[in-house]
Parts: structure tokens; C-alpha cells; sequence
């Protein structure tokens, strides 16, 4: 049959053969995994939550049951009534909000520099940076801690805010995106005899939300969380943050009180997904654009 075709209905009848589609095969084996990892994240978070509305004999009972018999609102009046947790609260918002806001502004103007400011030692400057991610931060606690004291800023909130005023991580974050930024844009403003500043303020600071986006919540998420260095400059109650809050009432007389430290974790987990679920969309495409996905 084909012998007897022209060339020209050869190749016209070829490309219809070359469209067959075969059906797409689904990967159970892949959605299982996926479904079994979701199971493994998201249990603790729920099986915390709702041991917050139980009642301490029901926390104490066996075998455990997942929904609360009597749910309750005792344990979440008891943390903001007879313990001081809207003082730590504050202590972590404003830690974590100043550290945030810092490092939108040094970051920011620092990748700017190494990413469009041509001058000598750039990329010296830029390794340097990038090096010490190498470097282990226990390594530098004694001299923070001697730096801090020195200062007399040992049991105080600037303690804590100073030494993550800026970040090796959000300074590549800043210089990756801001590589993208065509040139062009700046040379015409340079033209014109814009300033630098004016330059990164009306220019390439707009176009780096996305980045900006992302860079605010890791950093939210760090300052927020941190325990460590907290735990060591911050001496007085007064000055504690919410993870330390919880670590004292974890060891000390509430020790025993499940259903106390289980509302007091959902608190404490509550602002951070806000704050993605806020931001998700620009997180997701600053991650993309930075170059930084796998």
C-alpha cells in the first residue's frame, strides 16, 4: 500500500504515526512514599495540637486516644494567665522581627555591591563570605560570648539581635538573584546620573521580592527558633524567648503538665505558618529564581 504513495503522502502520513500516545503510567510506588512521609511530618504536629484540649488525666490514660473525649480550654488559659507568656511572646516577636529587618537591609545592600558594583577584591570579598557557611557555629560562642560581655550586653534582647543582624546564606540568596537583574537597567539610570543608592532603591530593590519574600522567612524561622544562643546570654526570665520559655517549663515545676507544654508549643509554631502560608507563593518563586532548587 505505501509503495504506491508519493513522496508527498509519505510525509504526510508519517507525522500522524509519530503522534500516537501511549498512556501515561501512574507511579503508585511514588504517591505510597509521598503519602507515608506526609503521614510522618504532619502526626506530631496534629498528635500535639490536640493533646492541647486534653485534660491531664486523659494525657495520662491507656492506651491513648487521638480525638479529645472532653476537649478543654484549661491548658491555653493556664499558660497566659499563671505563666508569663505573652511577655515571652514579645521577647520572640521583637527578636525575631528586628533580626528580619536587619538583614533585609545589610544583606540586601551587600548583594547589591557584589552582584552590580564593579570594584576591586569583589570576588575575594564574596568567597570570604561564602567560607565561613563552612564554619561550625559552635566553633564561634566563646568569642560571641566574650564580644557580648565586652559590650555589657550580657541578659539583654541586643544580645540576641546583633550577632544575626546579617547572614553569610541571605548575602549569596541577595548576590544570586540580583544576577539576574539585567545590566542595562542600571547603565541607563548611571546615564542619567542616578546614584548608586538611588539605583538599588528605585531599581533593583523592586524587582527582588521574591528573593526579599524568601529571605524574610528563613530568617523569621531561624530568629524565631533559636534556642541555643539565647539559652547563653539571656540570664534573667524576663528576657527569655519562647523556645527557652519552653525548655525551663519542660525541666522545672511543669514538668509533668503535658497538656500545658502542648498548648504552649502550638503557640509557638502557630506564627511561623502563618507567615508561610502568607508568603508561600513569592517563597516558591524566590527559591526558583535564585537558582537555589536542586
Amino acid at each position: 500500500m505505501y509503495d504506491s504513495m508519493t513522496p508527498e503522502q509519505s510525509a504526510v502520513k508519517a507525522p500522524s504515526r509519530a503522534r500516537t500516545v501511549t498512556p501515561k503510567k501512574h507511579h503508585w510506588g511514588i504517591y505510597v512514599l509521598l503519602t507515608l512521609g506526609l503521614i510522618a511530618v504532619v502526626a506530631p504536629f496534629l498528635w500535639m495540637l490536640l493533646s492541647s484540649f486534653k485534660s491531664p488525666a486523659e494525657l495520662a490514660q491507656f492506651p491513648p486516644t487521638w480525638i479529645p473525649e472532653a476537649p478543654t480550654l484549661a491548658n491555653y488559659s493556664k499558660l497566659f494567665t499563671k505563666l508569663n507568656f505573652p511577655l515571652y511572646f514579645w521577647n520572640s516577636t521583637v527578636i525575631a522581627v528586628s533580626v528580619t529587618g536587619l538583614n533585609l537591609i545589610f544583606c540586601s545592600m551587600l548583594g547589591y555591591a557584589l552582584a552590580k558594583i564593579q570594584f576591586v577584591g569583589r570576588n575575594m570579598i564574596f568567597v570570604l563570605i561564602i567560607g565561613t557557611l563552612m564554619v561550625p557555629g559552635s566553633v564561634t560562642l566563646i568569642p560571641l560570648f566574650i564580644m557580648i560581655s565586652k559590650f555589657h550586653l550580657v541578659n539583654t534582647l541586643a544580645a540576641v539581635v546583633l550577632p544575626g543582624a546579617a547572614s553569610a546564606f541571605n548575602v549569596f540568596l541577595m548576590r544570586q538573584f540580583m544576577l539576574g537583574i539585567p545590566d542595562e537597567l542600571l547603565e541607563a539610570g548611571r546615564v542619567d546620573g542616578a546614584s548608586e543608592f538611588f539605583l538599588f532603591w528605585r531599581i533593583a530593590l523592586p524587582l527582588c521580592v521574591p528573593a526579599f519574600v524568601t529571605m524574610t522567612i528563613l530568617t523569621f524561622l531561624a530568629s524565631w527558633n533559636d534556642f541555643l544562643w539565647p539559652l547563653i546570654v539571656l540570664t534573667s526570665d524576663q528576657r527569655y524567648n519562647l523556645p527557652v520559655a519552653i525548655a525551663t517549663f519542660a525541666i522545672g515545676q511543669y514538668a509533668s503538665d503535658d497538656g500545658l507544654l502542648m498548648a504552649g508549643a502550638v503557640v509557638v509554631v502557630l506564627p511561623v505558618i502563618f507567615v508561610f502560608l502568607l508568603l508561600q507563593r513569592y517563597f516558591t518563586q524566590g527559591i526558583a529564581m535564585t537558582g537555589l532548587k536542586g
